[in-house]
């Protein structure tokens, strides 16, 4: 479908061949003239579908209306100025792309848009808001935070719309959403876009008073066409030497290398850098400066330039002169694995996409073949295309550990089929306080021999084992150092270090076993062997217990 059937603003229009725009995809073709009678939608449709041009330019359009001609049907009723857009987003970078198709949208409207989010001029973001703005694309927590300091007035939102909507629940954001759309008139129109619509997305959405007019955009579909996509079946010790080799044999332009460890990403991008392919990584380790000057040093550089990164820092990069996909770990779940995929193979050109499976990964490979219901061929390297003169990679490959210790960048956690976090514990990975002790000099008489500490006595299996009170004679010492006299032998109790740990509980401690379990442990003194000295103290033990 052509985009001049839908009879648009002139300005607009104009944009849209500017951008080299001609021919709608699928999910634009359905939801524009949804969104143009001012009806709710949830969307259901991959990156890389042309999803964001699917809601920004019926929304220009329908401002465009409510300024110059108010009582046109397409226009907001009753629009008045200072009023706006809201796209909220789950990241930075997918905050930035929307935030330049709009400006390149709206060139020549007089309409303004901005991105807001964290690690950035708050300054200039409030001077923004100040001055008034159409569009306002923002992360969650740095919309809520303007919110609170009285810069936002949700008031004045007349649509609202959540892009990657399963994505935001996935990292946290359900909260912050509803708390958003609680405040927001219930008149406003709201859509929806995602990549999964499950229970969580269907739920708030009606939760909040919608009855949106749902669109899906087939699998089939959402895959696209022109990427080809093949698995290598190799070992995690050999995937380095693969890495190079796959390389250098596609020679592409741009390669973005995906890991499911963010602790990987600066060792695969060095390992390649030391290996004569330049490359950078991109993970949420980085601060957003850092993370902004890789993304615009990856988009400039016209020689071979290879990113990698993780799911979440990769999320919404849109960059068109990618040819090449390598999954260094088989993603967790099929959608992710579809979205990795579509970054290469955009704005109609061809693309490649190359997974390397291990033996943890075939169960994943399962599930993403049956989600794009289709199966992925097999590709092999001759052995004279196997890269094997190279610098190795650094040791602590994280791909070498097991999956259940594995986090992946796509947010999920390990009920979604994702690995596991490498994050701190609930405890914040805090050392344990020890159990409080009622008398701790005691304790460290018991540990040192006496309030005077002093060397470790060693035991002798073959010592006298006189009884006391029906206690054996290590008993006897312990009672002695317990009272504060210097027993003459024995001051240290000998324990296994590997079955007993030290128990300073009141009940625990007048429970003292008789020397002659603790001469199971083996003696070093000087000369000859001690096994059968001991095994015969045990003896003993046992025909005084039963007879």
């Amino acid at each position: 479908m052509n985009y001049s059937e839908f009879q648009l603003d002139p300005r607009l229009h104009a944009a849209i061949e500017k951008m080299g725009y001609t021919q709608t995809t699928p999910i634009q073709e359905q939801t524009i003239p949804i969104i143009l009678e001012n009806k709710d939608v949830a969307g259901l449709a991959q990156t890389g579908t042309g999803k964001t041009a699917a809601f920004v330019i019926p929304l220009i359009e329908r401002i465009l209306k409510s300024e110059t001609d108010p009582t046109h049907a397409r226009a907001f009723p009753d629009w008045k100025p200072f009023q706006c857009i809201l796209i909220l987003v789950p990241t930075r970078e997918l905050a930035d792309q929307i935030n330049d198709n709009i400006v390149k949208l709206a060139d020549g409207t007089g309409l303004k848009s901005f991105a807001f989010y964290g690690g950035t001029g708050y300054e200039k973001q409030k001077e923004a808001l100040k001055n008034g703005l159409h569009f306002i694309v923002s992360t969650p927590g740095r919309l809520i935070d303007l919110y609170k300091e009285h810069h936002v007035d949700f008031k004045r939102v007349r649509a609202i719309i959540f892009d990657e909507a399963d994505r935001m629940f996935d990292m946290g954001f359900k909260d912050d959403m509803k708390f958003i759309l609680g405040r927001v008139e219930r008149t406003r129109q709201l859509l929806v876009f995602s990549a999964t619509l499950n229970f969580e997305v269907h739920n708030t959405v009606y939760q909040f008073g919608s009855e949106p007019v749902e669109i899906n955009i087939s699998r089939d579909q959402a895959k696209a066409e022109n990427v080809k996509d093949a698995i290598y079946h190799i070992g995690n010790e050999d995937k380095p030497a693969q890495l190079l080799s796959v390389i250098k044999r596609v020679n592409p332009k741009q390669v973005i290398i995906f890991t499911n460890f963010k602790n990987n990403v600066d060792r695969i991008a060095h390992f390649l850098s030391a290996n004569d392919i330049p490359a950078m990584g991109l993970s949420s380790l980085m601060n957003q400066t850092q993370r902004n000057n890789v993304i615009t040093k990856f988009k400039e550089q016209n020689n071979l330039n290879v990113l990698v990164a993780t799911d979440v820092a990769a999320r919404g990069l849109d960059i068109n002169d990618v040819d090449l996909v390598i999954n260094y770990e088989m993603p967790q779940d099929a959608e992710s694995y579809v979205h990795r995929i579509g970054r290469t193979g955009r704005a109609g050109k061809d693309g490649l996409a190359f997974s390397f499976i291990s033996e943890k990964d075939v169960d994943s490979l399962s599930r993403v073949e049956e989600y794009t219901k289709k199966k992925i061929e097999t590709q092999y390297l001759e052995d004279a295309e196997i890269v094997k003169d190279f610098k190795p990679m650094g040791r602590e490959d994280f791909s070498f550990k097991k999956s259940f210790d594995a986090r992946p960048s796509n947010g999920k956690g390990p009920s979604r089929g994702g690995p596991r976090s490498s994050g701190p514990s609930r405890d914040g990975g805090r050392p344990q306080a020890a159990a409080p002790r009622s008398n701790p000099q005691r304790s460290e008489n018991e540990r040192t021999g006496g309030p005077n500490g002093g060397p470790r006595r060693e035991f002798k299996p073959g010592a006298p084992n006189t009884q006391t009170n029906g206690a054996g004679s290590g008993q006897a010492a312990h009672s002695k150092a317990v009272n504060g006299s210097k027993p003459a032998q024995n001051k240290f109790k000998p324990r296994n270090s590997n079955t007993e740990k030290p128990n300073f509980n009141k009940a625990a401690q007048s429970q003292i076993k008789p020397a002659a379990v603790v001469a199971s442990k083996k003696s070093y003194r000087k000369g000859g062997s001690t096994s059968d000295s001991a095994g015969s103290t045990i003896k003993n033990f046992f025909r005084k217990i039963f007879g």
